[in-house]
């Protein structure tokens, strides 16, 4: 059995109770956080005003309050991918209400989500997130995938590693979940559709 990493033991530490550990963690995963936030950020819309490390220190806070579940490195970044969302999808609601709905954030998924639809219009970030929380009420290891793959911009064998799946496993959920969310934000019926699971 192998001994458990620096980032491990700190995640340990901080779910113990141990305050400093955060400030000792953050160091370690910064850089990693960092290229995630930035990959994520490439697929925002031009002019958004969130920037990578913004995103990363947004994001850290909120762990912060989340990681005493946070087991090892790769639950760690389970987690950091869920607060990416919730940073992106704070951000967007931020700026509806600032504008009163009228600059809403258009997003792609990885691979354009509407690329097989004959709607040319992007989906409004808040509305992805409204149909991933749909969809976690169906399939919630699909809306794991989706934020490892679009919120955390990792590739299908970097969100395999995280979740302990095969690279194949994440392929065929991150394509269902696309068809799925295509379907919800396009108007169409999602519940009809063959979700298959993500195993």
């Amino acid at each position: 059995m192998t001994e458990p990493g620096p980032a491990t033991l700190l995640l340990n530490r901080l779910r113990d109770g141990d305050a400093d550990a955060a400030a000792e963690l953050f160091p370690l995963v910064y850089d990693e956080l960092h290229r995630l936030a930035a990959r994520d950020m490439q697929r925002q819309p031009a002019g958004h005003t969130l920037q990578p490390t913004a995103l990363v220190h947004e994001a850290f806070l909120k762990l912060v309050g989340r990681t005493g579940g946070a087991s090892d490195r790769a639950h760690f970044f389970r987690l950091a991918a869920q607060a990416m969302r919730s940073v992106l999808v704070d951000h967007a609601r931020g700026r509806r209400r600032a504008k009163r709905g009228g600059d809403a954030l258009r997003v792609t998924l990885d691979e354009p989500l509407v690329a097989e639809s004959s709607d040319a219009r992007l989906p409004d970030l808040l509305d992805v997130d409204e149909a991933l929380a749909e969809l976690a009420a169906v399939d919630e290891p699909l809306v794991r995938i989706v934020e490892l793959r679009f919120f955390a911009g990792l590739t299908a064998a970097e969100a395999a590693d995280v979740l302990g799946v095969s690279s194949r496993t994440v392929e065929r959920g991150w394509r269902t979940a696309r068809a799925w969310l295509l379907a919800r934000l396009s108007g169409g019926d999602a519940d009809g559709d063959d979700r298959g699971g993500s195993a």
